[in-house]
């Protein structure tokens, strides 16, 4: 071994029992009991198993779980089994030692938890799963024997995004795509607020480079006024606190880029528009535990003496805390300089289970480590329980099975009450159907409708925090396929999708015994072969849509049948036939206007290298029309299963579900354009109506900037007008020259891009 390299080792060691001895201190400074022998063996078998190997970034890879355990039992507060495990997370992934090795070692539970963050090598639920929704799925299989899986994961998955740069670009887009969609949801439901909001910044960094740091600037330009506005707004307060011998801090709460950015999106504003960026945080300890509820109202009584409150904002999560235990007293005041600002009341606990978790409901059991938790979060459990029974009934798609279980992570929560008056937690938008899967399968299977206060309402009514809920059923009901418009739970769908498909079994198994019946009455085999031949004849794409039909008593088999199985009918050009049979070829023009054929992805094509749209290209890639991305647009591509390429905007709803779904097919895209071509795009209009606003907007596209306007549509009323102007231009740049022109026009309020 050369100089060199025992320099390079020597300092590797250096890097690695610094980590460690970081992650020690931080253990033996918690509540946990103390197992550093534990962690200790954890660690080293760890860094022998994986001795050799480094990450992309170049660090040693033992490094990674270091990192991944430091998060765990520093940012969410679990102790040795967790550390252990994490520290041991990649081992049976990434080397030849076994579950069975990790058990013999460091028991069950922590092989377990390492099995659960061990990925799925080979298809285990269907080859239309992708490999994403089958690691996901198995990880929630454990998660929900044992809330750790997930904790870990979420640390691992901080971690990975914190060292993102290393990736290449389709690589950052898939796994901040997959972040976005499934991990910062999961981390908000378990009451990771911290970690949620840093996933969700790092996956706008990567996605959004040029934005995310546009905001970070302005954020920064205003830094000063900020704190200005925040000194003037609480000295105040700290009069009124002091004087009532509290003992408490004041913090400055910013909110983040990336939920800047989305309140930007949704509602269509600028940066400059968005007016809660400041929000005051206060964190008292309480006299005693007991009194802790009453001096967070104490504190708002004393801010309304002050402040103005406003009527609406007042959301008090300290009676009625959040699914996922968080606690607050939330209350928005007028400040002095004319400007809404958010208090938050916490107490210190509440505070720490904000920032940590449901772990942080686990500091304050005395003398226990976080091997005997998870028994009484009873919101969580019940939580846990809804993700096992949607993972008990298999999803045939692997979008609908990831759809299923975001379906409720970021929904906000209404209380509703059942007849004898026992609170329960919904989504908001929950429905009475909602209401009736969350009490029993049996009540909602058989639900006609609900008397919602007393009153008498249909199955699809919303229900609204307080109401008082009685289910009515009858046994001759049964679930139909409309149910699924008008429930918003993962349980409820989950559960009628269900049913749907034990029904439509039973269907099958009828019209299959008709179809049988029907071949042997007129001395033919029931063959598979025939049943496709005759779903082929009737418009039915496979042989179980046949045997449903036949089931449902929707098709009668008779003489028609009999001809087709018999070839009577195979020169017909109508109905069935062998032309059903034969693929349609289009003929190709043979004119100057053939359209160029799509581009197919070779074999051994560089998934790395980002694919450049140009002008004489443009035609060979698929633009859905999901989002209508123009040049100057963040885009991204996504190889589809014929192996063609589809363009995405990279926020778009669709291309956010694929890069969670189907990530390894995500492609770094990039414009090459020259303003050679023209795109559509649609801008949204709205401000006070006057006489002449219209002309003077036409004036300026048309005459002043040379757009041309394809389509143009106002509608007033009570002065106020909202109008579509559809225009053809080359790139974001024309758009953007277009929405700035019009803002110097006196009465338009708002102008955004909708299209």
């Amino acid at each position: 071994m050369d100089d060199d390299q025992l320099r390079r080792e020597a300092a590797d060691n250096q890097l690695i029992n610094a980590a460690f001895q970081r992650l020690l201190n931080d253990y033996l400074n918690s509540r946990h009991r103390k197992k550093v022998d534990l962690i200790t063996k954890a660690f080293n078998f760890a860094r022998q198993a994986h001795k050799g190997v480094r990450r992309l970034s170049g660090e040693p890879y033992i490094m990674h779980p270091i990192a991944v355990a430091q998060i765990a039992c520093s940012e969410i507060g679990l102790g040795s089994t967790s550390i252990c495990s994490a520290l041991l997370h990649d081992v049976v992934e990434d080397t030849d030692y076994t579950v069975e090795d990790i058990e013999n070692m460091f028991g069950p539970k922590v092989a377990q938890i390492v099995d659960g963050l061990t990925k799925i090598s080979g298809g285990i639920f269907g080859q239309q799963a992708s490999a994403q929704a089958e690691n996901f799925k198995k990880l929630l299989l454990t998660m929900s024997e044992d809330i750790r899986v997930i904790l870990i994961k979420i640390a691992d998955r901080l971690h990975n995004m914190r060292t993102l740069d290393s990736q290449p670009p389709n690589k950052q887009y898939k796994i901040a795509g997959e972040t976005l969609y499934l991990y910062a949801p999961l981390a908000h439901r378990l009451g990771l607020y911290k970690i949620k909001s840093e996933l969700e910044n790092l996956s706008f960094r990567f996605e959004h480079p040029e934005e995310y740091n546009s905001i970070v600037e302005k954020l920064e330009a205003t830094r000063v006024s900020r704190h200005e506005l925040f000194d003037l707004f609480t000295a105040p307060i700290e009069q009124r606190l002091n004087a009532l011998g509290l003992k408490y801090q004041i913090k400055e709460r910013i909110k983040t880029p990336y939920s800047i950015w989305a309140k930007m999106q949704n509602k269509n504003v600028a940066f400059e528009e968005i007016y809660d960026i400041l929000a005051v945080r206060i964190i008292f300890t309480p006299t005693s535990r007991e009194l802790e509820v009453k001096e967070c109202f104490n504190i708002y009584v004393e801010l309304s003496q002050i402040y103005k409150s406003h009527p609406d904002r007042l959301r008090d999560w300290v009676n009625h805390p959040k699914a996922n235990g968080y606690q607050a007293l939330h209350v928005t005041l007028m400040s002095q300089q004319g400007h809404w600002i958010e208090v938050q009341i916490r107490s210190d606990r509440m505070d720490e289970i904000a920032e940590q978790g449901f772990a942080a409901h686990w500091k304050y059991k005395e003398g226990t480590d976080d091997a005997e938790f998870s028994e009484d979060e009873t919101e969580l459990n019940e939580w846990l329980h809804t993700i096992k029974e949607i993972l008990d009934d298999p999803q045939p798609d692997a979008m609908d099975f990831l759809d299923a279980i975001k379906l409720n992570l970021f929904a906000s929560e209404i209380f509703v009450f059942t007849p004898k008056g026992e609170i329960k937690t919904m989504p908001a938008g929950a429905t009475a159907l909602d209401f009736a899967f969350t009490i029993h399968t049996f009540l909602g299977s058989h639900c006609i409708g609900a008397k919602v206060n007393h009153k008498l309402v249909p199955m699809s009514h919303k229900l609204q925090s307080g109401d008082q809920v009685e289910i009515l059923t009858s046994k001759s009901k049964h679930v139909e396929p409309s149910w699924i418009n008008f429930v918003t739970t993962a349980k409820a769908r989950a559960k009628i999708q269900a049913l749907l498909r034990r029904d439509s079994r039973e269907m099958q198994k009828a019209g299959e015994e008709v179809f049988a019946e029907f071949m042997h009455s007129n001395g033919l085999e029931p063959k598979q072969a025939l049943a496709d031949k005759l779903a082929t004849l009737h418009d039915l794409p496979h042989r179980d849509g046949l045997y449903q039909a036949l089931g449902e008593g929707k098709i009668m088999l008779g003489t028609k049948d009999l001809d087709e199985l018999a070839g009577k009918n195979e020169k017909s050009d109508s109905g069935g036939g062998w032309r059903k049979y034969v693929p349609f070829v289009k003929a190709k023009k043979k004119d100057d206007d053939e359209q160029p054929e799509l581009f197919v992805v070779p074999e051994k094509f560089n998934r790395k290298k980002p694919i450049f749209i140009t002008d004489d290209n443009i035609t060979q890639y698929i633009f859905p029309d999901c989002c209508h991305p123009i040049p100057g647009d963040d885009v991204l591509g996504f190889i589809t299963t014929k192996n063609q390429i589809e363009i995405h905007k990279r926020a778009c709803p669709t291309a956010n579900r694929l890069k969670a779904s189907y990530g390894n097919r995500i492609l770094d895209a990039k414009w090459d354009m020259h303003k050679r071509r023209f795109f559509d795009a649609t801008i949204r209009l709205t401000g006070i109506d006057r006489r002449g606003l219209v002309n003077e907007v036409t004036r300026v596209i048309s005459t002043q900037l040379n757009v041309d306007i394809r389509r143009l549509m106002f509608t007033t009323a009570d002065g106020i007008f909202e109008g579509d102007i559809d225009l053809r231009i080359h790139d974001c740049d024309d758009l953007n020259r277009v929405i700035s022109s019009l803002k110097a026009i006196d009465d338009l309020k708002e102008i955004s891009r909708i299209m």
